[in-house]
């Protein structure tokens, strides 16, 4: 759910990225921050556990525009794709208005991917939520790799309903940008709606 900081003048919005572990979450939210202009950035945070570790920052993209003369905020964030992790997951997935899948698409990664869209489905009902009414996106990432499966595979099996879906190389920075500006503008085509 957004949040409005009306001294600032500011819509504050949460873009959590979700998948299964080692999946690129991290590059990407890295990528991204990395080609963030610094004066309309956070500070990157990374929360490391035992296992893996949940980054967030937030920025500015004044190139989205503004909404009823509020400027939009995006909060990013990853969660930690080991399956023990699942109450760090449900935690950072509240109040999330828009939320990135990244698949792994190498072939001995598909049970993983299935477990972690399994997870995701169930976290967002646990919020009252679905796929179908959230601004969501699916990134097919390691696209670079040897034993991959198909796009086109990977796309029927982890598809939910009409989302987009990117393919990607996060560690290049290749597909990733799209894939933010895609569910950041579903996002703030949402926002319009509900302030209009």
């Amino acid at each position: 759910m957004s949040f409005i900081n009306y001294a600032n003048r500011e819509i504050n919005c949460k873009i959590v990225y979700c998948g299964p572990g080692l999946s690129g979450k991290t590059t990407n939210i890295t990528q991204i921050y990395r080609a963030a202009n610094p004066s309309f950035r956070g500070k990157l945070v990374t929360l490391n556990t035992e296992m893996d570790r949940t980054l967030f920052f937030d920025f500015l993209p004044l190139e989205l525009g503004k909404i009823a003369g509020f400027n939009v905020r995006f909060h990013l964030y990853t969660v930690p794709g080991q399956v023990f992790y699942e109450a760090s997951r449900r935690l950072i997935l509240k109040g999330a208005d828009g939320v990135v899948f990244v698949a792994d698409s190498r072939k001995d990664r598909m049970d993983a991917n299935y477990e972690a869209m399994r997870d995701l489905e169930e976290n967002l009902k646990l919020y009252n939520l679905s796929f179908n009414e959230l601004p969501y996106a699916l990134q097919l990432n390691k696209r670079d790799l040897d034993d991959v499966h198909e796009a086109i595979y990977l796309t029927k099996e982890l598809r939910v309903g009409n989302e987009p879906v990117y393919e990607a190389i996060a560690t290049a920075n290749k597909g990733v940008p799209e894939t933010l500006r895609d569910v950041a503008k579903q996002v703030l085509r949402r926002l319009r709606e509900e302030m209009s």
